[in-house]
């Protein structure tokens, strides 16, 4: 590499470093498997802040009679597997059984060998109904879950029940809970001052229906006497009405509970399901959009990828639409010149907060600030599908990207992995590490984001490409994998899907560390 581009590198890797925003940090979006194209349900997770990047498979455990299971805090922010430093137990259960399911391990731990899948995000709501003197946090309740559930609806009884019985010491959460046969969103918060308990609802979206949670409450009127669609809290009237949440008379609206005062949608969540629905007319002035909406069109899951690298770009709420010029270009051609105009976005729709307040410095309301679902401190997504029709070892499947989601390719992780590629096993958050995963795709992006006008040629090809080949190859490991479970051949399964998400991370981790050179040299010559 040229002296040049080594500098270059050095400094753009010192930007990577900076910490994120912690605010507006997840999207998941829930596909009911009569809304998707081929009968999957669909539940997804992008982890937008700054969290640890590592991804483990945690094997199956086992218990002896009489011995308890720890319950930990702060164990977002681990440097390894094995890291304990700044993590803290807070309590103690007594395992639910003597064997636990295995599952894989983020930051948010997200789905299981029994096609279990968990996504999350943050909406912090009523502050005042935080009481840590609870021991579970968000992460540790969806990991006592994958450990011991196989089904979306005993998943939220048993997160329900223990955050009940110790305590939820965490802020407002969603946590949208999917199996091979129905997905539910489940909001909880704190019971606010005095003994620890738990305020939580969890409502399931309708088997035709696609629904969205976006940093904001979004349950609304809970119908008491449906069971099939609504589960809550043992107290929750009682604890509404005592808290001056709910007046006792109309409707229990749940967002109003646990949301802090904010309307249950904003832009996120109204672009998905406008786009998916047009016809109702949905509005970001309306007060209330519906929960979940029918799509007009059965849901691929490559839309669903696809609504994960969204901007808005070509919209009215592009940020770089006022940013657009015509540059005239003018080329070497041997002896001469080629001349041409060309149109140029020189920001793109993932600038710095400070790159936004010196535009509407230099000419006001030339930059209108709006939360993309794509954002450039995301550090891992996931969009996961389960499968009926197929054995739960390939039928669940994680579409994993690292970094920006708008950018990466992804590869797939499956429910029956044992093992995954050493990579993987490493945090690239804190600092600047060539061995751990995320850093094969940041580098590269982050260069690419700076000159994305021009980069974004090169990348998006690339992507393009692996997400086709992901799902062909998907296809032809179903046929290889599906008889085999039932033929007891786990290890040989197991050693399939192994190898499959060793293989597609090699490729496409390889294929962004070539790229890094080529970005490198558009931003050079565009200097």
């Amino acid at each position: 590499m040229k002296p040049l581009s080594k500098y270059l590198v050095a400094a753009v890797s010192a930007l990577m470093l900076l910490p994120a925003t912690t605010g507006n940090a997840c999207t998941s979006i829930m596909v009911g498997k009569k809304a998707s194209s081929d009968g999957s349900v669909m539940t997804a997770h992008c982890c937008d802040s700054y969290y640890r990047t590592y991804v483990t498979i945690e094997p199956r455990k086992s218990f002896a009679p009489g011995e308890t299971e720890p319950v930990y805090y702060n164990m977002l922010h681990t440097e390894e597997p094995w890291d304990l430093r700044n993590v803290r137990e807070t309590g103690r259960i007594t395992p639910l059984r003597s064997q636990t399911w295995r599952f894989v391990n983020t930051a948010y731990p997200c789905m299981n060998e029994k096609q279990l899948a968990i996504g999350e995000t943050t909406f912090d709501g009523n502050r005042d109904l935080q009481n840590k003197d609870g021991i579970f946090w968000i992460e540790e309740l969806q990991r006592i879950a994958l450990e011991y559930c196989d089904n979306a609806r005993d998943a939220i009884r048993l997160m329900g029940s223990l955050a009940e019985q110790f305590g939820y010491g965490d802020s407002g959460e969603c946590l949208t809970v999917a199996d091979p046969n129905e997905v539910w969103q489940f909001e909880i918060v704190g019971p606010g001052p005095g003994a620890p308990g738990a305020i939580w609802a969890a409502q399931r979206v309708p088997d035709d229906h696609v629904g969205i949670s976006a940093n904001i409450s979004r349950i609304g009127a809970i119908d008491f006497n449906n069971p099939d669609y609504f589960m809550y809290s043992k107290d929750l009237k009682k604890k509404a009405k005592d808290l001056g949440l709910w007046d006792g008379k109309g409707p229990l609206k749940f967002w109003k509970v646990a949301g802090g005062g904010r309307k249950p949608f904003s832009i996120r969540e109204w672009f998905v399901l406008s786009t998916l629905a047009p016809s109702l007319g949905l509005s970001l002035d309306d007060e209330e959009i519906p929960f979940s909406v029918k799509p007009e069109v059965p849901v691929t899951p490559e839309r669903i990828l696809a609504f994960y690298r969204e901007t808005y770009e070509g919209t009215e709420y592009d940020m770089g639409k006022n940013l657009r010029f015509t540059a005239h270009r003018r080329v070497r051609n041997g002896s001469s010149f080629d001349e041409y105009d060309e149109e140029v976005t020189p920001v793109s729709n993932w600038m710095s907060a400070d790159m936004r307040s010196m535009l509407n410095h230099i000419a006001p309301e030339t930059v209108t600030n709006r939360r993309t679902i794509a954002v450039i401190q995301c550090s891992y997504s996931w969009i996961a599908q389960c499968r009926s029709w197929l054995p739960d070892e390939v039928g669940g499947v994680l579409w994993f990207s690292f970094d920006n989601p708008g950018q990466s390719p992804r590869f797939p992780i499956y429910a029956g992995a044992t093992t995954l590629p050493v990579e993987l096993s490493h945090c690239g958050q804190n600092h600047y590490r060539p061995e751990a995963a995320v850093w094969a795709f940041r580098e590269t992006n982050r260069i690419a984001t700076i000159y994305w006008d021009k980069t974004r040629k090169v990348l998006e090809p690339e992507r393009a490409l692996f997400e086709k080949m992901m799902f062909e190859q998907d296809l032809a490991l179903q046929e290889k994998v599906k008889a085999l479970p039932a033929e007891g051949r786990e290890e040989a399964v197991a050693r399939m899907l192994n190898d499959q998400t060793g293989s597609f991370y090699s490729l496409v981790a390889g294929k962004w560390r070539e790229l890094k050179g080529r970005v490198l040299e558009i931003f050079v010559r565009s200097m």
